[in-house]
């Protein structure tokens, strides 16, 4: 097994403690007080993504009937996992997880469990390889069926949108119709210092994130059908009722869910 370096920080690390997870080491808080320290929204952009895909994949059992999910990119298990939501609400759905960092891996395979009617698997592997991805999905989620295709905050470590985009028609040109893509990932126009703290962030020789224009978010669902509200920030997508009444805020942060026809 390939040998995690607890010396250096690492970004799987540094959201699972934004997320307030335990899977992080000293060197990773720094790096995360750091970046707070120069952004504090950083944490409710971290949150209010969390907190979007719950409502997503909420709506998506509920609502559209969805029982496969699809997660590439998935990070490390924190509260309200894809399947912890899905199988609460359906406990028979089936899951496939799929990353490719050794990290995840080692904790994917400890903390991401199943109810007894439901599968969970994991698959590692790049978002890189759209059509391995599909072919080693189909061991564990039936082709024919719709599936939701989730890409959480990932799409942004791809360089080159024309890029991004073609893994996304890849990947969901796998599919069978009414199948859906959700899809959260950095956007630029909402919230100028988070722009700044990012692009600072991506100088610094780590491994860059890079945060993209609403238009080129909204054109991963091209030629899907989109679940209103569309592509918005976060929080305004189909939010919960706030306990003192509050509107939710934009962020820097948005997302979508739309269906294959």
């Amino acid at each position: 097994m390939t040998e995690i370096d607890t010396s250096v920080p690492h970004s799987a690390r540094i959201w699972n403690y934004w997320l307030g997870g335990k899977d992080n080491y000293p060197v990773d808080e720094a790096a995360g007080d750091a970046y707070t320290a120069v952004f504090p929204g950083i944490v409710t952009i971290a949150r209010s993504s969390r907190a979007f895909l719950g409502r997503a994949i909420r709506y998506l059992v509920l609502e559209a009937g969805v029982r496969q999910f699809l997660d590439v990119g998935t990070g490390l298990p924190t509260v309200d996992n894809t399947h912890e939501v899905a199988q609460r609400h359906a406990p028979e759905s089936r899951i496939v997880y799929v990353d490719n960092d050794p990290l995840v891996l080692a904790h994917a395979r400890a903390l991401l469990t199943s109810t007894p009617e439901g599968v969970t698997a994991y698959e590692d592997m790049s978002l890189f390889e759209p059509e391995r991805i599909l072919e080693a999905a189909a061991r564990t989620l039936d082709p024919s069926r719709p599936t939701a295709l989730i890409l959480s905050g990932i799409l942004g470590h791809v360089e080159g949108h024309d890029r991004a985009r073609d893994l996304v028609r890849r990947l969901m040109a796998g599919l069978p119709s009414g199948s859906y893509l959700c899809v959260n990932d950095g956007s630029r126009g909402t919230d100028p210092d988070y722009e700044a703290a990012q692009d600072g962030y991506n100088e610094t020789g780590a491994v860059p994130y890079f945060l993209r224009p609403v238009a080129e978010i909204e054109a991963y669902f091209d030629d899907l059908e989109l679940v209103d509200p569309g592509v918005v920030s976060v929080p305004l997508w189909r939010p919960d009722p706030s306990p003192d009444g509050t509107a939710p805020r934009p962020v820097g942060q948005h997302g979508g869910l739309a269906r294959k026809p």
